[in-house]
Protein backbone atom coordinates (compact mmCIF):
# COMPACT_ATOMS: atom_id res chain seq x y z
CA UNK A 1 0.00 0.00 0.00
CA UNK A 2 1.31 3.61 -1.09
CA UNK A 3 1.90 5.88 1.84
CA UNK A 4 -0.53 8.70 0.37
CA UNK A 5 -2.95 5.74 1.09
CA UNK A 6 -1.62 4.86 4.46
CA UNK A 7 -2.22 7.86 5.18
CA UNK A 8 -5.76 9.06 4.09
CA UNK A 9 -7.16 5.62 5.54
CA UNK A 10 -4.88 6.41 9.13
CA UNK A 11 -6.82 9.90 8.92
CA UNK A 12 -10.42 8.06 8.35
CA UNK A 13 -9.80 5.65 10.96
CA UNK A 14 -8.32 8.03 13.76
CA UNK A 15 -11.08 10.22 12.83
CA UNK A 16 -13.74 8.09 12.92
CA UNK A 17 -12.83 6.17 16.28
CA UNK A 18 -12.51 9.49 18.02
CA UNK A 19 -15.90 10.71 16.60
CA UNK A 20 -17.57 7.90 17.93
CA UNK A 21 -15.59 7.25 21.32
CA UNK A 22 -16.99 7.94 24.49
CA UNK A 23 -15.66 7.36 27.79
CA UNK A 24 -11.70 8.83 27.33
CA UNK A 25 -8.34 6.99 26.18
CA UNK A 26 -9.33 3.77 27.79
CA UNK A 27 -11.73 3.24 25.34
CA UNK A 28 -10.43 4.17 22.57
CA UNK A 29 -7.73 2.22 23.05
CA UNK A 30 -9.90 -1.15 22.73
CA UNK A 31 -10.99 0.30 19.50
CA UNK A 32 -7.77 0.95 18.51
CA UNK A 33 -6.39 -2.49 18.50
CA UNK A 34 -9.39 -4.09 16.91
CA UNK A 35 -8.78 -1.35 13.80
CA UNK A 36 -5.15 -1.48 13.29
CA UNK A 37 -4.31 -4.51 14.53
CA UNK A 38 -7.47 -7.33 14.04
CA UNK A 39 -9.24 -5.53 11.09
CA UNK A 40 -6.37 -3.94 9.09
CA UNK A 41 -3.16 -6.21 10.75
CA UNK A 42 -1.03 -2.95 10.42
CA UNK A 43 0.52 -3.88 13.90
CA UNK A 44 0.40 -7.17 15.44
CA UNK A 45 -0.51 -7.64 18.86
CA UNK A 46 2.44 -7.65 21.08
CA UNK A 47 3.69 -4.24 19.48
CA UNK A 48 0.33 -2.87 19.97
CA UNK A 49 -0.09 -3.77 23.54
CA UNK A 50 3.83 -2.18 23.41
CA UNK A 51 2.69 1.07 21.69
CA UNK A 52 -0.58 1.78 24.22
CA UNK A 53 2.25 1.06 27.36
CA UNK A 54 3.74 4.32 26.01
CA UNK A 55 0.93 5.88 25.07
CA UNK A 56 -0.18 5.24 28.50
CA UNK A 57 2.89 6.17 30.60
CA UNK A 58 3.25 9.66 28.23
CA UNK A 59 1.85 12.53 29.72
CA UNK A 60 -1.46 13.74 28.24
CA UNK A 61 -4.43 12.71 26.57
CA UNK A 62 -4.29 8.85 26.08
CA UNK A 63 -6.49 8.91 22.67
CA UNK A 64 -3.64 11.55 21.81
CA UNK A 65 -0.41 9.86 22.63
CA UNK A 66 -2.06 6.48 21.44
CA UNK A 67 -2.41 8.22 17.94
CA UNK A 68 1.34 9.57 17.95
CA UNK A 69 2.55 5.98 18.71
CA UNK A 70 0.38 4.75 15.70
CA UNK A 71 1.21 7.03 13.59
CA UNK A 72 4.50 7.53 13.71
CA UNK A 73 4.98 3.32 13.81
CA UNK A 74 2.73 3.64 10.36
CA UNK A 75 3.99 6.61 8.64
CA UNK A 76 6.50 8.36 10.33
CA UNK A 77 5.94 12.10 11.80
CA UNK A 78 3.90 12.88 9.09
CA UNK A 79 1.88 9.63 10.15
CA UNK A 80 2.34 11.18 13.65
CA UNK A 81 0.65 14.97 12.38
CA UNK A 82 -2.37 13.04 10.20
CA UNK A 83 -3.41 10.95 12.97
CA UNK A 84 -3.07 13.72 15.72
CA UNK A 85 -5.14 16.38 13.77
CA UNK A 86 -7.66 13.06 12.73
CA UNK A 87 -7.85 12.50 16.61
CA UNK A 88 -8.35 16.10 17.68
CA UNK A 89 -11.08 16.98 15.29
CA UNK A 90 -13.86 15.34 16.97
CA UNK A 91 -13.20 17.00 20.55
CA UNK A 92 -12.87 20.31 19.37
CA UNK A 93 -15.90 19.87 17.33
CA UNK A 94 -18.03 18.63 20.01
CA UNK A 95 -16.58 20.66 22.65
CA UNK A 96 -17.16 23.85 20.88
CA UNK A 97 -20.61 23.16 20.07
CA UNK A 98 -21.36 22.16 23.46
CA UNK A 99 -19.82 25.06 25.02
CA UNK A 100 -22.28 27.17 22.71
CA UNK A 101 -25.30 24.95 24.14
CA UNK A 102 -24.54 24.76 27.08
CA UNK A 103 -27.61 26.31 29.15
CA UNK A 104 -29.52 24.07 27.03
CA UNK A 105 -27.69 21.03 27.76
CA UNK A 106 -26.70 20.95 31.57
CA UNK A 107 -30.82 21.01 32.50
CA UNK A 108 -31.62 19.11 30.30
CA UNK A 109 -32.63 15.39 31.84
CA UNK A 110 -32.68 13.75 28.45
CA UNK A 111 -29.00 14.01 28.05
CA UNK A 112 -28.37 13.80 31.95
CA UNK A 113 -29.95 10.12 31.80
CA UNK A 114 -28.43 9.73 28.79
CA UNK A 115 -24.90 10.75 29.88
CA UNK A 116 -25.35 8.46 33.13
CA UNK A 117 -26.26 5.48 30.82
CA UNK A 118 -23.07 5.99 28.40
CA UNK A 119 -20.79 5.70 31.83
CA UNK A 120 -21.87 1.99 32.15
CA UNK A 121 -21.33 1.28 28.98
CA UNK A 122 -17.64 2.89 29.29
CA UNK A 123 -16.85 0.74 32.48
CA UNK A 124 -17.72 -2.30 30.15
CA UNK A 125 -15.39 -1.56 27.54
CA UNK A 126 -12.78 -0.36 29.86
CA UNK A 127 -13.46 -4.03 31.70
CA UNK A 128 -12.55 -5.60 28.19
CA UNK A 129 -9.32 -3.22 28.32
CA UNK A 130 -7.95 -4.82 31.29
CA UNK A 131 -9.20 -7.90 30.81
CA UNK A 132 -7.23 -8.31 27.09
CA UNK A 133 -4.20 -7.05 28.65
CA UNK A 134 -3.81 -9.70 31.67
CA UNK A 135 -5.14 -12.49 29.46
CA UNK A 136 -1.90 -11.27 27.36
CA UNK A 137 0.52 -11.28 30.74
CA UNK A 138 -0.94 -14.73 31.53
CA UNK A 139 -0.20 -16.55 28.05
CA UNK A 140 3.08 -15.11 28.21
CA UNK A 141 3.65 -17.30 31.60
CA UNK A 142 6.02 -14.79 32.98
CA UNK A 143 6.00 -14.87 36.66
CA UNK A 144 7.78 -11.76 36.65
CA UNK A 145 5.22 -9.49 35.05
CA UNK A 146 2.17 -10.98 36.45
CA UNK A 147 3.71 -10.30 40.14
CA UNK A 148 4.54 -6.64 38.63
CA UNK A 149 0.51 -6.43 37.67
CA UNK A 150 -0.19 -7.87 40.79
CA UNK A 151 1.99 -5.60 43.08
CA UNK A 152 0.85 -2.57 40.74
CA UNK A 153 -3.03 -3.69 41.32
CA UNK A 154 -2.59 -3.05 45.14
CA UNK A 155 -0.40 -0.11 45.30
CA UNK A 156 -3.05 1.27 43.38
CA UNK A 157 -6.81 -0.27 44.69
CA UNK A 158 -5.64 -1.43 48.08
CA UNK A 159 -2.82 0.92 49.26
CA UNK A 160 -4.26 4.26 47.35
CA UNK A 161 -0.64 5.53 45.85
CA UNK A 162 -1.24 7.61 43.13
CA UNK A 163 -0.68 6.11 39.59
CA UNK A 164 1.94 8.34 38.79
CA UNK A 165 4.22 6.46 40.86
CA UNK A 166 3.48 3.17 40.07
CA UNK A 167 3.78 4.45 35.96
CA UNK A 168 7.15 5.60 36.95
CA UNK A 169 8.23 2.89 39.08
CA UNK A 170 7.23 0.44 36.69
CA UNK A 171 8.90 2.52 33.95
CA UNK A 172 12.27 2.28 36.17
CA UNK A 173 11.85 -1.31 36.53
CA UNK A 174 10.81 -1.68 32.31
CA UNK A 175 14.01 -0.14 31.63
CA UNK A 176 16.59 -1.96 34.02
CA UNK A 177 14.86 -5.35 32.52
CA UNK A 178 15.43 -3.98 28.77
CA UNK A 179 19.18 -2.93 30.04
CA UNK A 180 19.44 -6.75 31.67
CA UNK A 181 18.23 -8.25 28.71
CA UNK A 182 20.74 -6.32 26.37
CA UNK A 183 23.61 -7.03 28.50
CA UNK A 184 23.29 -10.74 28.50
Amino acid sequence: MRKKDVLIKLFLSTLSLSAFTFGGGYVIVTLMKKKFVDEYHWIEENEMIDLIAIAQSSPGAIAVNGSIVIGYKLAGYLGVIVAVIATVIPPFVIISLISVCYEIVKTNPFVALMLEGMQAGVGAVIMVVVYDMVVDIIKEKSVFLLSIMIIAFICACILNINVVYIVLACLVIGIITAALKLRF
